[in-house]
């Protein structure tokens, strides 16, 4: 079971925090919700965010796995749910007046303890740079491929890939291995897919394709950052291509208004593609990562690209 520990310094007094610009007074109305639901949605998701990272600096410094139980994933995943409860608490009345806007107990509470959380951490400087980790090796004399990948993460079995690998935390990093078939697909060296360049368009519409989305109001940016080609110590080239897609919906989808479908960043994601041709076949090694978790990782990332391998299988 997750336990939340709060420690309370008698020695020191922190200034007043708050994310929320609004005074008490204005603390009613449809105002307020409209500012209220996106300064909350954002706090909720830097909470979320800084608490796994904590989880797993400490992870790598005591060397234990701790689970993250279904209340907490309830806790970290229920900012919407939250946001509704308090929707629900407007109250219009005629005239020029509204009803005061109802707060219960429980969801002050936690809009204190949010302020109380990250002020503690501003005040005690905590950094959350990820220490460079080991790297375990993974073998596939089947189907023909290696590569290396962080010790600490797990294997996630019915994935669809012919492998799959996340971040026990942060749980939209993840790695995975793609193959052609070998009855529909010959490939004979990598330069079939055509230059690197024209690979980097071919992998990005193929994750659009799989990110396509039946919901109202969602809308997909892409952009390709990066391609090249290399050598490694094998002697068969390898194509590398890095792209940014976020992914934006609107909040409420449904409104007859365009100013009542305000468009809001669901995720900001990092992908890392490494392609090789062998034994007549296309492999593919994928690598997910958030964006901001990117630029904390990129070494070990970079390493685990430039670890994977195409191997001969034997007939």
């Amino acid at each position: 079971m997750a336990k939340l520990v709060m420690v309370q310094h008698h020695h020191q007094k922190h200034p007043s925090f708050s994310l929320l610009s609004s005074s008490l007074p204005d603390f009613n109305g449809i105002k307020l919700y409209n500012q209220l639901q996106g300064e909350l949605m954002c706090l909720l998701s830097l909470i979320t965010n800084i608490w796994m990272q904590y989880k797993k600096k400490l992870w790598q410094q005591k060397g234990a796995l701790p689970i993250i139980t279904s209340s907490a994933k309830k806790i970290l995943m229920g900012g919407n749910e939250f946001v509704d409860n308090l929707s629900s608490k407007l109250q219009a009345k005629e005239g020029h007046q509204t009803r005061a806007f109802a707060v219960t107990r429980r969801n002050a509470m936690a809009l204190l303890l949010s302020g109380y959380f990250l002020s503690e951490l501003s005040m005690h400087g905590i950094a959350f740079a990820q220490q460079s980790i080991g790297l375990r090796e993974y073998i596939d004399t089947f189907d023909g491929y290696q590569f290396n990948y962080p010790q600490n993460w797990i294997q996630v079995r019915g994935a669809g890939a012919d492998i799959f690998f996340r971040d026990p935390y942060v749980l939209d990093e993840n790695l995975s291995v793609e193959l052609s078939s070998p009855s529909s697909s010959k490939y004979k060296t990598i330069e079939d897919l055509g230059p690197p360049e024209e690979a980097g368009k071919k992998v990005l519409k193929q994750y659009l394709t799989e990110f396509m989305s039946t919901r109202l109001g969602v809308r997909r940016e892409s952009n390709i950052l990066s391609t090249s080609s290399r050598v490694a110590d094998d002697g068969r080239t390898y194509y590398q291509v890095e792209v940014n897609i976020k992914s934006y919906a609107n909040n409420n989808e449904l409104a007859v208004m365009p100013q009542d479908r305000v468009a809001r960043l669901e995720w900001d994601r990092r992908y890392l593609s490494v392609l090789g041709v062998e034994n007549n076949q296309l492999y593919e090694l994928r690598l997910q990562t958030p964006e901001n978790v990117f630029l904390e990782e990129e070494n070990d990332l970079r390493r685990v690209m430039d670890s994977f391998r195409v191997n001969k299988v034997a007939a």
